[in-house]
C-alpha cells in the first residue's frame, strides 16, 4: 500500500493514525521479532521523548563500552548480525497533540534499561521553533546516552527542517549539512549508535511503499521493523469518512 499525503488532514486525524501505527509497531516487535530477553512498549511522554527515560537510563561508560549482556540468537524472526540491507546513508492545537503522542521504547529485562526508541514524527513536533529544537536536541541526547533510534517520518520538510528530519538530527550531531533528495522528501533513518553514530537512510515520497528497517538493540545487531504491514494495519483502522479526504476521494 502506497504511503498517503496526511497534509490533507488536520493534526487530530493523523494524532489517530499515529496512535494505531505506534500499537501496531510495539505489537509485532512483542509478537516474536524481538528476543525474549527484550520487550517493547508505547509510552506517552511529553514532547514525543522523556526526561523520565534519560534519568533513570543513567549514563553509560564511553571509555569502556558494555559488552552484550545477552546471546543474540537467529531464531524466530531474529537478531541480524550482518549489516542491514537499508544502505548506510493553531499552536495550541498541535502542542496538545505533540504533548499526546506515543513513543515506542524497547527495553531490556535487566534493570528494564531502555536499549532503542521508535519515534513516528508528528505535526506537532514540526509546530514551531520550540517544538523541533525540543525534538532534535532530545534525539541527539538519546544517541549520546548509546540509545538506539528509529526516526519514521511520513510528513513533508517544513521550514525548519528544510532537508528533513535526519538532515536536522544530523547536523545536531555532527555540525554537518545533509541534503536530501529533492524528489523523495520523506524519511526512514535508523541509528546505530557506539563511539560513533552510523545512519541508515530512506528517502520516500507519497505513494511510495515503506522500506522495514533496522532497529538497532546493540551496536552491529539489530532487528527489521515491519514498517509496510503495520502501516496497512494502522490503515485499515482510519474511518472511511478520513481514508476518501486522504486519498483525493472525497471532503
Amino acid at each position: 500500500m502506497p504511503v498517503h499525503d496526511w497534509t490533507r488532514v488536520e493534526a487530530g486525524i493523523f494524532h489517530h493514525f499515529h496512535h494505531g501505527w505506534i500499537e501496531e509497531i510495539q505489537r509485532v516487535l512483542n509478537n516474536g521479532i524481538l528476543p525474549g530477553e527484550f520487550y517493547a512498549l508505547a509510552e506517552q511522554h511529553a514532547a514525543g521523548f522523556g526526561p523520565d527515560v534519560l534519568t533513570l537510563q543513567g549514563a553509560r561508560d564511553d571509555e569502556n563500552p558494555p559488552e552484550p549482556s545477552h546471546t543474540l540468537a537467529n531464531g524466530g524472526a531474529g537478531v541480524l548480525l550482518a549489516p542491514p540491507k537499508v544502505q548506510l546513508t493553531a499552536e495550541t492545537a498541535m502542542e496538545f497533540y505533540r504533548r499526546k503522542q506515543n513513543t515506542i521504547t524497547v527495553r531490556h529485562v535487566t534493570g528494564d534499561r531502555v536499549v532503542a526508541m521508535i519515534e513516528i514524527v508528528s505535526p506537532g513536533n514540526k509546530s514551531g521553533r520550540n517544538a523541533m529544537r525540543a525534538f532534535v536536541e532530545k534525539s541527539a541526547e538519546l544517541l549520546d546516552k548509546r540509545i538506539h533510534l528509529l526516526l519514521i517520518d511520513v510528513l513533508p520538510p517544513g521550514r525548519r527542517d528544510p532537508q528533513g528530519i535526519h538532515g536536522a538530527v544530523w547536523e545536531e550531531i555532527t555540525g554537518e549539512e545533509y541534503v536530501a533528495s529533492a524528489d523523495k522528501p520523506l524519511t526512514l533513518a535508523s541509528y546505530e549508535t557506539a563511539l560513533t553514530v552510523r545512519a541508515y537512510v530512506v528517502h520516500f515520497a507519497v505513494g511510495d511503499t515503506l522500506t522495514d528497517m533496522p532497529l538497532f538493540l546493540e551496536p552491529r545487531e539489530h532487528v527489521c521493523v515491519p514498517l509496510e504491514a503495520t502501516y496497512q494495519a494502522a490503515w485499515a483502522a482510519v474511518p472511511r469518512r478520513w481514508r476518501t479526504v486522504i486519498e483525493g476521494r472525497g471532503k
